[in-house]
């Protein structure tokens, strides 16, 4: 049946209509391809629908042949946007379909009409437009893999296998104790080694799920993306997650293209695909070839503007990402080194249990222990195999309690706890944690590389200084310039530039986006040149664009002006750079004269002037371009730039931020060098080091300020010999910034570099901790680094540093708190086990002791704040041990104390003070606990006599203290039954 239906089809096939002459072989070849297609599926279709109908036994006649059906998923459209459905327009970026998007579509501009978009001006973007985007087309969120719950993570402890040997013995002592005291006297003993063992669990539980939700938060804040939008014709920052389908979107180099998109303008767009396709080369993007923008893939070169076509689940990088999870499972590199201290005390903990086992089950079975009435215990086949089992079952609970008293597994959740309390604290101070392994290694740095634009300054630019010819512009108006130079002037500034100029109707101020150079530039030619943007673009049309990159320092661009069809090149950049390809100037009288070697000369002179006062030094040039030049130059699409014409130099000041002396003179007493790596020119790089106290006035500055070009002609060897002594690299690329990384690394320092530009993330990857800046990143940088510094401010690099330390000190402090209860309550187990043939702490007891060590000590200990101590000392080595001398010597002494002091309690207790010895065990386990106490306090400090210093500023250490002695006298006075005691 089938096969008639198809062959009949293809007969139809000759009754096509007429195929267009002027068809191209390959194109004549898809034509056939669509109807043999669409006739296809047709015969498919009719073939299905008389199949239905004989299983519905009434007749349906077959769709008749001479009519073409194509059958077609077609998704509801929303009223608003009737032309559109938004699974077909994210389906058209997905498929990279370019006959779809210029022949069904009209294009981007036919698209932006159908979106209800205006190309130039954006979106309306009032509440309303933007409900109703919301409504037809999604948010641009993701779909999160769910959060584990609280029961994941006690699931997590119980299966810890200390616990499991500790709850079987629990269910034992509680079925023997039943069996033999019935269920009212007889719960106790199991009953209180279940609750302890439930209460050790539910507080590692909880400290765990409170640190997994503090990265969830942080997750959020750092996907939280700022992104520069068009909306009713002006340009604003929004948050990433209010992108809807409709926006124009401006991208320049380093951004995070925020949704699906389509390509409207720009120039020169390059975009790194390898998050999403794994290819490294990058992509070019323009408006007739590949006008497709994928989500979550970065600018590589170039700036754009783009159309929003789709957001959150609708894109690709959507989809990717509702299936990862940001996991926290990080092993940081002191927590392994910590794991690797636990598995080995932990082994200690195991020998000395299994001996203590041993010895008690031979006096066991050797007749040589007594119960409460002095009777022999075990007297061979006499004793009732329950009692045996009982007796058994107790002697093992004792010596597992010992393993749980012997393995510190405190010592990584006091990491955890540590690096979570800094980090929320750091968040405070402006520096957002994102790989938890920097806090600890920041305090191990020994040299600090750093931007100098926006990090020591405060990247607020203003132009103080603007020179014509040799001529300083000082008070001159605009009006007594030549106008042919004027206007090439504004050319040069309002058409070669990534920033933009806007002006609400109703305000009189003007408003300026873009970088802060930009922006200084643009506000100078507007209020002295007064420079008109928008009449500007209208006059004259862009050909192409050499846009700013830190290697080259200039931007260029090729203009027409179209009332005369002249073209011109216009240049921008780092001043001295600029001269060295001009070959003629213009003086204030509008006349071109040439730049011999004495004028330029008088120009270098100017130029080191200016930087001298820690100016950033900018000039402009231009050159006119022959119809024919241009013609030729279209295969290269390079810009000419040589031979070309000085127009003017600007001074741009960006003062220094306040408080930057104070934290580079705290860094540099904490023994961290300070290296200034900068793209500005060595006078202004002098000028400003000077200014922060990197370089002090009196130094030597022989080898401490380098240019980037020299030091990459050094020879290795030579860079591995001077790089120490240099304090300054300036007029360096992001490359000599990766080259100082690895020379520091090799001469064995621990280097912190900070970066903001796409190019830097080689340089923060490199170097043990890449600090990131949060204002004037790019997303790139950001991705790169470990920590992003939220104000961009070098205070808090300096802040960073002290927390780093902090986090570094108080595991420390754990560690000794820890070991001393480690290494008493092993020894008095040990030696009361052999000697006396029983354990005078309990099970319940010991974990008791367990839950004060582990989780509260951790809690109290891991909270103290940063000292000012903390910054005195040198950094501490990346191979220096973790258990120090002095550690050893506190540990030790105050385990032989505690060991001293109990054991004389256990042997001769019940003489000195006449009491029994339930009273004496009693004694014991109180003076116990009231040492690990007081040696809490010890714990703060490990080098200083005075350990009470500063202790009313942490409440919680005291709070911890104080719930730890109610909680041990409730213990002892109120239940008795419970943790074994008497009162006292």
């Amino acid at each position: 049946m089938s096969t008639t239906i198809f062959l009949a089809n293809l007969r139809c096939m000759e009754f096509l209509p007429a195929l267009p002459k002027n068809l191209s072989k390959p194109n004549k070849k898809r034509w056939h391809m669509a109807f043999a297609t669409i006739y296809c599926s047709r015969a498919f279709s009719s073939h299905f629908i008389e199949a239905v109908a004989k299983t519905n036994k009434r007749k349906v006649s077959p769709v008749p042949s001479h009519r073409v059906v194509a059958i077609d998923v077609v998704a509801e459209t929303h009223p608003c946007f009737p032309n559109i459905d938004h699974l077909s327009l994210s389906q058209l970026v997905k498929d990279k379909n370019l006959d779809q998007l210029f022949v069904s579509s009209g294009g981007v501009e036919g698209l932006a009409s159908a979106l209800k978009t205006d190309v130039e001006h954006g979106i309306h973007g009032d509440a309303e437009d933007i409900s109703l985007r919301h409504e037809a087309f999604g948010t641009n969120t993701y779909r999160k893999p769910p959060t584990k719950s609280f029961f994941h993570f006690v699931w997590e402890a119980f299966r810890d296998p200390t616990i499991l040997i500790l709850l079987v013995c629990a269910a034992l002592s509680l079925g023997f104790g039943i069996k033999e005291h019935g269920p009212k006297e007889g719960l106790y003993d199991g009953g209180s080694i279940f609750v302890a063992v439930f209460l050790v669990i539910a507080v590692s539980a909880g400290s765990n799920f409170r640190q997994n939700r503090q990265f969830d938060k942080l997750s959020k804040v750092s996907n939280n993306i700022q992104v520069e939008v068009v909306r009713s014709g002006r340009r604003q920052q929004i948050s990433i997650f209010q992108i809807v389908v409709g926006d124009v979107v401006c991208l320049k180099i380093g951004d995070q293209i925020p949704a699906d998109g389509l390509f409207l303008d720009g120039h020169s767009l390059q975009v790194d695909e390898s998050s999403m396709t794994g290819e490294s080369d990058h992509v070019e993007v323009n408006h007739s070839k590949n006008p497709f923008l994928f989500s979550g893939t970065k600018v590589a070169d170039g700036y754009a503007r783009m159309l929003v076509t789709s957001v959150g689940m609708n894109t690709t990088w959507g989809e990717m990402m509702s299936t990862i999870s940001r996991d926290s499972d990080e092993q940081t590199p002191l927590q392994a080194r910590l794991n690797k201290l636990t598995s080995s005390i932990g082994k200690v903990g195991l020998a000395v249990a299994f001996l203590v086992l041993l010895v008690l089950l031979v006096r066991y079975f050797t007749g040589n222990t007594k119960d409460e009435n002095g009777n022999t215990e075990f007297n061979g086949s006499k004793t009732k195999v329950d009692d045996v089992i009982n007796a058994v079952v107790g002697i093992v609970a004792a010596a597992v309690t010992i393993v749980v008293v012997a393995i510190p597994e405190g010592l990584p959740l006091a990491v955890t706890l540590t690096l979570a309390y800094s980090m929320k604290r750091m968040m405070a101070d402006q520096a957002m944690v994102r790989k938890l392994s920097a806090c600890e290694t920041m305090g191990s740095a020994t040299t600090i590389c750093t931007d100098k634009t926006g990090t020591l300054t405060l990247n607020q630019m203003k132009v103080t200084k603007s020179w014509l010819g040799l001529e300083s512009m000082g008070e001159r108006s605009c009006t007594s310039i030549v106008s042919t130079v004027l206007e090439l002037l504004r050319q040069g500034v309002g058409l070669n530039t990534t920033g933009s100029v806007y002006k609400p109707t109703s305000a009189t101020e003007f408003e300026f986006s873009g970088s802060p150079t930009e922006k200084a530039i643009l506000s100078w030619a507007v209020q002295e040149l007064n420079m008109d943007m928008d009449e500007l673009k209208q006059t004259c049309t862009i050909l192409h664009v050499e846009a700013f990159n830190s290697e080259k320092k200039r931007s260029g661009v090729l203009m027409r002006k179209k009332a005369d069809n002249t073209i011109n090149v216009h240049w921008k950049g780092a001043a001295e750079m600029i001269l060295a390809m001009c070959s003629h100037f213009y003086d204030p009288s509008g006349k071109m004269k040439a730049l011999d070697d004495g004028e330029r000369m008088k120009f270098n002179q100017i130029i080191q002037g200016m930087a001298a006062s820690s100016l950033r030094c900018i000039a402009f040039a231009h050159k006119e371009v022959q119809e024919e030049e241009h013609e030729d130059g279209k295969e290269h699409q390079k810009l000419k730039d040589n031979g070309l014409t000085l127009l003017g130099l600007v001074g741009l000041k960006d003062p220094c931020r306040p408080g930057v002396k104070k934290a580079v003179e705290d860094c540099q007493s904490a023994r961290v060098n300070i290296k200034m790596i900068t793209g500005d020119n060595v006078f202004t790089a002098r000028a400003i080091a000077t200014e922060c106290g990197i370089l002090k006035p009196n130094q030597d500055m022989n080898g401490a300020v380098v240019e980037g070009v020299e030091f990459r002609n050094y020879t290795p060897e030579e860079r591995l010999e001077k790089v120490d002594r240099i304090c300054v690299m300036a007029r360096s690329s992001p490359f000599d910034k990766l080259l100082m990384v690895q020379c520091l690394k090799q001469k064995g320092h621990v280097v912190a570099v900070t970066g903001d530009g796409t190019n830097d993330a080689p340089a923060l990857k490199e170097a043990d901790i890449g600090l990131s800046m949060g204002i004037q990143g790019t997303e790139v940088a950001k991705e790169s680094s470990d920590i992003v510094i939220l104000d961009d401010n070098f205070a808090s690099v300096a802040t960073v540093l002290r927390w780093g330390r902090c986090v570094y000190n108080n595991i420390q402090k754990f560690i000794q708190f820890q070991l001393t209860v480690n290494v008493a309550a092993l020894v008095i187990n040990f030696v009361a086990a052999v000697s006396a043939g029983e354990v005078p702490l309990t099970a319940v007891q010991l974990l008791w002791v367990n839950l004060i060590m582990d989780t509260l000590g951790a809690l109290a200990l891991a909270t103290e704040q940063p000292t000012k101590e903390l910054m005195e000392k040198p950094p501490v080595g990346r191979t220096a041990p973790l258990i120090t001398n002095i550690m050893w010597r506190n540990l030790l002494a105050q385990a032989f104390y505690q060991i001293a002091v109990l054991l004389t309690m256990q042997f001769k207790g019940e003489s000195i003070f006449g009491v029994n010895e339930k009273v004496n065990d009693t004694l014991i386990f109180n003076t116990f606990v009231l040492c690990q106490v007081f040696n809490e306090f010890n714990a703060r400090k490990l080098e200083k006599k005075n350990v009470f210093e500063g202790i009313h500023r942490n409440k919680l250490f005291l709070g911890i203290v104080g719930i730890t002695i109610i909680l041990q006298v409730v213990m002892v006075e109120f239940l008795k039954k419970f943790a074994d005691t008497e009162r006292l």
